[in-house]
């Protein structure tokens, strides 16, 4: 029978390995061949990712500091802050992948359509201000987060083996929530927003190829096929996010540890970052004719041998 950890070592494999994957694909892709607006933000995504899955299980950080000999203290500090500021950036880079296809997908007649041709320009701005913003909006993560003494009378909160959270003023805690909380439903209503508004959208399109008897032509449609997977995307990240706030809300308001929640609240954030790239990879036909293309050569190869 399977333990709890070897759960956790399974889906953070999967996930490391797949984003991985697909770090190396859209790295060719960009590098090497005439790439689109959506793989710059995709590659930026899968990035973080990768070190989001890594820093978000601490059995693969622990193990790996222990052979390095280095101090608990920075170990707990180095993967929090590193782990907040890469959800940070996952909740803005999904928004912006919500507004790009949003973009896409308007009619020329919208107020959307001027954006068509200047989004790339937008959008490398936008990496930019992201990682600034998210890097210096999480620095409280060093100062307040420690390796765990034992000691009942500095009332830390652990959150990992040998991790926790030190107590802080109140006005510094509802401050910091505040802002984060702000954050977070801006970009999450601009996302349902932007879904609702591809939805939209869509189902017009779908009733005028219908009554024009050309409904072949919009279930073939690339633009059609990458809204649904952006949707799907969208729709997983915001059930997430909400399971995950309303489990850090209970933990930061009662200020108690409890093994079992924080457990469940590790594998629901690292859900999203772990099954973002199996859709992707298995939507996005490049990758498919990639894999084909290796599977040949490889049977060339073997076939020779």
């Amino acid at each position: 029978m399977f333990s709890l950890n070897n759960v956790f070592y399974v889906q953070a494999g999967l996930g490391t390995l797949a984003n991985i994957f697909l770090l190396f694909f859209y790295t060719i892709i960009i590098l090497c061949h005439r790439s689109k607006p959506m793989d710059l933000i995709s590659c930026q995504l899968t990035f973080v990712h990768i070190i989001m899955v890594i820093t978000g299980w601490d059995i693969f950080t622990t193990d790996m500091f222990d052979l390095l000999n280095i101090e608990n203290d920075f170990i707990c500090k180095a993967t929090s802050y590193l782990n907040r500021v890469m959800r940070g950036i996952s909740i803005c880079i999904t928004c912006l992948l919500s507004v790009f296809q949003a973009v896409t997908i308007s009619p020329n007649t919208s107020l959307l359509a001027k954006f068509k041709y200047k989004f790339k320009k937008y959008m490398i701005s936008s990496f930019f201000y992201f990682w600034s913003f998210n890097l210096s909006f999480s620095i409280n993560r060093i100062f307040y987060t420690g390796a765990y003494t034992n000691v009942s009378e500095t009332n830390q909160l652990k959150v990992t083996k040998y991790c926790s959270l030190f107590p802080m003023d109140y006005i510094i805690k509802g401050l910091i929530s505040t802002m984060t909380a702000l954050r977070d439903v801006f970009l999450v209503g601009v996302m349902l927003t932007t879904s609702a508004y591809m939805i939209i959208i869509l189902f017009r399109h779908q009733r005028q190829c219908m009554h024009l008897h050309s409904d072949s032509h919009l279930r073939a449609s690339p633009e059609k096929r990458a809204t649904h997977i952006i949707l799907l995307l969208v729709f997983f990240y915001v059930v997430m996010y909400w399971i995950d706030f309303i489990m850090s809300s209970r933990t930061v308001l009662l200020w108690m540890y409890d093994p079992v929640l924080l457990t469940v609240q590790k594998f629901v954030i690292n859900a999203y970052p772990t099954i973002t790239p199996l859709i992707q990879i298995s939507s996005d036909n490049r990758i498919n004719i990639m894999i084909k293309n290796m599977q040949k050569v490889c049977h060339q190869i073997f076939f020779k041998v």
